[in-house]
């Protein structure tokens, strides 16, 4: 079997230790850690994947390039 885990370093805890053992339960494993990639690169490309999804962000990011479409709220309006 192998699994991916992407967890920031600081959720490591006993929980997620508990849970490795449970799932390779007697079994010899190998932990390799590396830093993740960049997360906002792997959003973008999740986002993209969707076919759907693709033709909406692209048409939002013509809309811009031609100031169509666009929503103006003023700082008052975020509070």
């Amino acid at each position: 079997m192998y699994t991916v885990y992407r967890i920031n370093a600081n959720s490591l805890d006993k929980r997620f230790l508990d849970a490795v053992k449970a799932m390779f339960r007697d079994k010899e494993i190998e932990i390799a850690v590396c830093e993740g990639p960049d997360t906002e690169k792997d959003e973008t490309e999740y986002l993209l994947k969707s076919p759907a999804n693709r033709k909406h962000l692209l048409k939002s990011i013509e809309n811009i390039n031609q100031n169509q479409n666009l929503v103006t709220v003023s700082p008052d309006q975020l509070q």
